[in-house]
């Protein structure tokens, strides 16, 4: 929900709360302090800067969302809700600045863990299957295109018309 700056700005006002408190020993205000610097901490690790960068890459701002996403340190020590989006945004980052490698590991790994909804979840789909396409890995494709059949009553009709486009130039290949 904060950025990193923002995190220890607020960290230190606690921390200052705290050394004031315990000087002047009010023991149970300054464990109130404590608590708030430890849940500031856990919502570092557990949620990271991933509200900051979604707003950046939802409003086409790219780099400031690729650095926001680099303020976290430990992708993995995210919770899984938020590391399948952390992917996914890191993927789009990825593909807008044409590394094509690192946004098909981004997406693939996205791929594995719950996203927001079903839509974001075939995108990460689809978005490899066409990565794969271009560089030249079409049983690759296939293989990610057959995963989003499951949830071919479950998406929007653009996202189903993204994945016949990609079936069609499967065939174009072949052929």
């Amino acid at each position: 929900m904060f950025s990193n700056r923002t995190r220890l700005f607020i960290g230190i006002i606690f921390l200052l709360s705290l050394v004031i408190l315990v000087d002047k020993q009010m023991y149970e205000l300054s464990s109130l302090a404590l608590m708030f610097i430890v849940l500031l901490g856990w919502d570092y690790i557990r949620q990271g800067t991933l509200v900051v960068a979604a707003r950046y890459f939802h409003h086409k701002d790219y780099e400031n969302a690729e650095r926001s996403l680099l303020e976290i340190l430990r992708p993995e020590w995210l919770s899984k809700n938020r590391r399948g989006y952390y992917e996914f945004l890191m993927g789009g980052v990825c593909l807008q600045k044409q590394d094509f490698d690192d946004a098909e590991k981004h997406y693939e790994i996205a791929a594995q863990y719950p996203l927001r909804s079903v839509n974001d979840h075939v995108a990460a789909l689809v978005h490899v299957a066409n990565i794969s396409i271009r560089l030249g890995n079409p049983e690759k494709a296939r293989a990610y295109l057959e995963l989003t059949e499951k949830y071919h009553e479950k998406i929007n009709a653009k996202m189903r018309d993204v994945i016949k486009r990609l079936h069609d130039e499967l065939k174009r290949q072949r052929t």
